[in-house]
């Protein structure tokens, strides 16, 4: 019943997947056609401004949520340290915690770095477009920040849930 049980909420994990990756695509055709018409109003400069902050935001993003994974697996692993844990183990994760925490606080760094960018683009792209267009363009932003969110939530949890199938189908004769 257990595995039936992980083997339906991994077929639905994966179904929201999909239905993600869809939204994905239908944000990155919104995307292609933002990007053309703020190519045709604004200056090179302008533009090269505006794509390198698209560009940036995912990758960013993604670096954030990557580095708080890793650090959320190795906090998990701490608090499962007991008596019979060698000081080499425990050592190890002390230090790969104090790497993660350093390299997410740098992360946030340069979140905090693009989030002022954005701004930036916000007031070049606010001399060209319509209020509407304005709107869409930062409906666009936060569209793809979010489906990167739900979306690498979702492979943790895929990944999780196929861990336990794997753990309960070994230990079972």
């Amino acid at each position: 019943e257990l595995i039936s049980s992980l083997q339906s909420k991994l077929q639905t994990l994966c179904e929201e997947r999909e239905l993600i990756l869809s939204e994905a695509r239908e944000c990155a055709k919104r995307g292609e056609e933002l990007e053309a018409m703020v190519r045709d109003v604004c200056k090179p400069n302008e533009f090269e401004r505006y794509m390198m902050f698209i560009g940036d935001l995912e990758k960013v993003v993604s670096l954030l949520l990557c580095l708080s994974s890793r650090l959320a697996r190795v906090q998990n692993a701490m608090r499962r340290i007991d008596g019979n844990t060698d000081a080499e183990e425990k050592q190890s994760l002390n230090e790969r915690h104090k790497l993660l925490s350093r390299q997410r606080e740098d992360a946030k760094d340069l979140k905090e770095n693009l989030d002022r960018r954005e701004r930036v683009v916000s007031g070049i792209l606010a001399k060209y477009l319509t209020e509407q267009q304005l709107q869409d363009y930062q409906r666009f932003v936060q569209v793809k920040t979010s489906l990167l969110i739900e979306q690498k939530d979702l492979e943790e949890q895929i990944k999780f849930f196929k861990e336990q199938l794997e753990n309960l189908e070994k230990s079972i004769p």
